[in-house]
């Protein structure tokens, strides 16, 4: 049920994905188309200051400039690391105008005539270039730009310098809506990759098909990432170019070490030895440098270079290692390995398009994603679906071995029964619980050094309760008793039941302690008359002897006898009393009246008091 579950959410996301891909690429009516502006120059190098103090290239008059298709990596670069555009504006036909770009490799000033309206980066006197990240720039054009020249003087130590991707003069509502439409999809993708990331890590979590789930969660969450992360929309949820492209980086460095991993587990022999390899690999690289940039070591940009370079490398490596046991495989892990012969290709296209290899175009690389996490993950829920049915199978088997074994388990039960540690009334621990536990305690008092107290209660009269009400009243007594003395019990305390009427506790609280709380228990039972049904058994209470390890005797062992001394002086004493033992006041056991009753009377109890030693 969880799976079809599962199924059936994903449905519904996929259909809402559709929808609002749908919504967002709608074409609006009447609006001003935008322009991509043409007849740009460059020039190498940078401009020198005039004697106002403005960079001496802003002179239309200025000369050395060469003409450029487009603004971006201009032949003969011969190391140079700065460069200047410039652009002759066409006239204005728009109500609120903009140039929208979609990045700049790396940092920019633009000027507007000899002003200054725009700057991406920080610029260090002139020579220093700190990446700041890749977002899209829209720069707003005053009403009067007509036939104005725009200059850009840019800043770049990476493989590509200049602008990249769209450049282009439109209405800034009309820009707004173009990065919604071209955010829509990636973004209903990278939410439904994120989705399938938490599905499968609950599965993962569950102990079926660890490893596999566990990596499509991987691979899910990175592609997700780096979806949203390239997504132009991000930059409305939130603006922090370098904390996108941080995330960018780190979930685009973690795909092939996720996409190893699920490829691996499906592998056997060499190929799954070098294919691990190789995700190794990438996953040292991605802590070595995402270690680098945390310490401002190295400049994020500078990491992408590196890491294609390896990838070219690497991608079609795991490819042909996932090829290589074609005929070994099953249908299922076939249909994994097509997924990612779809998926690669559109990664390594993405790259190129990156460094300019091709010429900027959107590449719909989260189709590819989207199709091998989808396959992997509904081929894991198959096995999935697979290891419980044979799991239900196996069920059964042992069902029926488990029947065979009835009787003997039952015979063994009744033997295990007759060593139960637990009083069958009232449910606290017996006799023989009580001795293991309590000489085990005395051993650890003795050796370090802790006090021991033990305190044995017994009610009064209750001879009488059994012979006024019956054995049953009687017994509900001990019940209720039992119950108090268990909600009184503190931690590290042990309540016994040693037979009849007769209670044990021992603590490591102080005999003065223990004693005062259990004259608040005697209290509480001389408050309120107890009731069985109908039928009232009036007022119900205790005697109790307390002594204690080492105030009182040499040894634990020589408690049980203190202790029944002072319960013996608490009964001599009227009953209904809490007695603490003392040698000098306490009569020894022999000298005791041979007619001792510890079942006494009902109704006519005295208030509770402490018996420091006294009967």
């Amino acid at each position: 049920m969880r799976v079809i579950g599962a199924v059936t959410g994903l449905c519904v996301l996929l259909i809402g994905i559709f929808v609002a891909w749908s919504w967002a690429t709608r074409e609006p009516e009447g609006e001003i188309p935008s322009v991509e502006p043409s007849g740009w120059e460059y020039r190498w190098g940078d401009s020198p200051q005039d004697s106002a103090g403005l960079p001496a290239w802003l002179n239309p008059a200025a000369p050395g400039w060469q003409p450029i298709a487009f603004p971006a990596d201009p032949p003969a670069r011969d190391g140079h690391d700065k460069v200047w555009f410039r652009l002759r504006l066409p006239d204005n036909q728009w109500h609120d105008p903009v140039l929208f770009i979609s990045s700049i490799d790396l940092i920019a000033q633009v000027y507007l005539g000899d002003r200054l309206i725009y700057q991406h980066g920080e610029f260090d006197g002139g020579d220093g270039i700190a990446f700041a990240g890749w977002p899209w720039h829209m720069i707003a054009l005053p009403q009067d730009f007509d036939g104005q020249t725009l200059y850009l003087r840019i800043f770049s130590d990476y493989t590509n310098i200049g602008l990249w991707g769209q450049v282009r003069l439109m209405e800034r509502g009309e820009a707004y809506r173009q990065i919604i439409r071209r955010s829509a999809w990636d973004v209903a993708v990278s939410a439904l990759a994120l989705a399938l990331s938490v599905f499968a890590a609950i599965f993962a979590a569950g102990g079926v098909e660890r490893r596999s789930f566990g990596a499509i969660a991987l691979f899910a969450g990175a592609s997700g990432l780096m979806l949203l992360a390239e997504a132009p929309a991000r930059q409305l949820i939130a603006g922090n170019p370098l904390g996108w492209d941080l995330i960018r980086a780190f979930s685009y460095y973690m795909l092939p070490v996720a996409t190893g991993l699920i490829l691996a587990h499906w592998l056997q022999g060499r190929p799954r030895r070098w294919m691990q390899r190789l995700w190794a690999l990438h996953l040292a690289y991605v802590v070595l440098v995402m270690g680098l940039v945390q310490g401002n070591v190295i400049n994020l940009s500078l990491t992408f270079p590196i890491f294609d370079g390896l990838l070219v490398a690497t991608l079609p490596a795991m490819l042909a290692l996932a090829l290589w046991q074609w005929r070994a495989l099953d249908g299922t892990q076939r249909t994994v390995v097509l997924c990612f012969a779809l998926f690669a290709p559109l990664l390594l296209a993405d790259m190129l398009v990156a460094h300019g290899f091709i010429p900027w175009q959107p590449i719909p690389l989260s189709f590819g994603s989207l199709a091998f996490s989808l396959s992997c993950v509904a081929i894991s829920l198959h096995r999935y679906h697979r290891v419980h049915r044979e799991l239900a199978r196996s069920h059964e088997t042992l069902e029926q071995q488990v029947t065979t074994r009835t009787e003997e388990l039952a015979r063994l039960v009744e033997e295990l029964e007759g060593l139960s540690y637990r009083d069958a009334l009232t449910g606290l621990y017996n006799r023989r619980h009580f001795d293991a536990a309590y000489a085990q305690a005395g051993r650890r008092a003795v050796s370090r050094g802790e006090c021991l107290t033990l305190a044995i209660l017994d009610l009064d009269h209750f001879k009488r309760i059994n012979d006024r009400f019956g054995h049953d009243a009687g017994d509900s007594v001990l019940v209720t008793l039992a119950g108090l003395l268990k909600a009184h019990q503190e931690t590290g305390e042990s309540v016994c039941r040693l037979g009849g009427e007769e209670f044990a506790l021992f603590s490591h609280a102080s005999p003065e302690a223990l004693a005062e709380r259990l004259e608040r228990l005697l209290g509480r039972l001389l408050a309120t008359p107890l009731k069985r049904g109908e039928l009232c058994l009036g007022h119900v209470t205790f005697s109790a002897g307390i002594a204690s390890y080492p105030m009182h005797g040499t040894s634990p062992d020589s408690l049980l006898r203190l202790a029944d001394e002072a319960l013996y002086c608490a009964k001599r004493g009227g009953r209904s009393a809490v007695a603490i033992y003392s040698a000098s006041a306490a009569p020894s056991l022999q000298e005791a009246d041979s007619g001792r009753d510890r079942g006494g009377a009902i109704g006519d109890a005295q208030p509770p008091r402490a018996e420091a030693g006294q009967g």
